[in-house]
């Protein structure tokens, strides 16, 4: 009998026939989806991101999971740091860092290297650079739209990511500040961060280079349509179009009411129930939503080696 007749006869009979090539995107019917906290996170599991990177279905499916639940966690993906450069590819054009250094082999992979040099000061490596709730890069125009962060190498313990819900934080804030920032727009700036330890001439220089933006405080979100409030306590320095038309007697009425509600506004990132916290292990991938989520890398691992590769997904200038 001939393969054809086989098969033929097999399919009279009623019986399934398997294929004989098992393309990729059937794959995206096996993806777990296990919820982290009520809040906020996903981890996604029986996926490999280099095969999904391959899959627009698969990709399609991670997209909504990410739109939804904000961050993505993949475990177990060893990769290398071009399939991981490939997978990010897949949502959006990416960007390198306009302040810190890339990989040699993917060069839109920032490298976010800690204590390699024993002989290094351990601060010098982390000053401004951990320890605080942020958002990408928000002194740009276009801030990133996301992130794709792969562990190579983390410390025994220590070293959590933490990501807060910052639609979550708008939606719980009180009706009366609602309508207080409805309207105000925000200055955000990295001189003070990336420049603080730099001469004043160098500091101008690169302040020059990469001028600071402004944003709206509530920002609505371009894809889901949700409010979220964009204001962070690492690059976000002053309202810009904040004013007090009632109570205003003399100068020093003004600056207290605008600082106090930009630091009100600033610590609802650290509100516990908005938050789902990631302890990392090698080849352990976060994807997050660089403008629906601030997030913190807890500095608490000593003179541990920590080396992860981040891929920035390039946004779009804000309105």
């Amino acid at each position: 009998m001939t393969a054809t007749a086989a098969t033929q006869d097999t399919a009279s009979q009623g019986k399934p026939i398997a294929p004989a090539i098992v393309r990729p995107s059937v794959r995206r019917h096996s993806i777990k989806v296990e919820l982290c906290t009520p809040a906020i996170g996903a981890e996604l599991s029986n996926i490999s991101l280099a095969d999904a990177a391959l899959d627009p279905d698969a990709i399609a499916e991670i997209r909504a999971l990410w739109l939804k639940h904000k961050v993505l966690f993949f475990r177990d993906q060893d990769i290398s740091p071009m399939e991981q450069q490939n997978f990010a590819l897949q949502f959006a054009e990416l960007e390198s860092h306009p302040l810190a250094p890339s990989h040699p082999e993917a060069d839109k992979l920032l490298t976010l290297y800690r204590n390699l040099d024993p002989s290094k000061p351990t601060y010098v490596e982390k000053t401004s650079r951990e320890n605080l709730w942020h958002a990408d890069v928000t002194f740009k125009k276009a801030p990133p739209r996301g992130a794709v962060l792969r562990c190579e190498l983390g410390p025994d313990t220590g070293g959590d990511t933490i990501w807060s819900n910052m639609v979550m934080a708008y939606e719980n804030l009180p009706a009366a500040v609602k309508q207080r920032i409805a309207g105000l727009y925000a200055k955000h700036s990295g001189e003070h961060i990336f420049g603080a330890q730099f001469a004043i001439e160098d500091r101008h220089a690169m302040a020059a280079k990469n001028p600071g933006a402004e944003h709206p405080v509530v920002l609505t979100h371009p894809e889901t349509g949700e409010k979220v409030l964009f204001v962070n306590s690492a690059f976000t320095t002053h309202f810009s179009n904040f004013f007090n038309f009632e109570d205003f007697r003399y100068g020093q009425d003004f600056m207290p009411e605008a600082h106090h509600l930009m630091n009100y506004l600033s610590s609802q990132a650290a509100i516990p129930e908005y938050q789902v916290r990631l302890k990392w292990r090698t080849n352990t991938v976060a994807m997050w939503d660089n403008l629906q989520v601030q997030h913190y890398a807890v500095s608490d691992y000593g003179n541990a080696p920590r080396k992860m590769l981040r891929a920035t997904l390039t946004g779009t200038e804000l309105t």
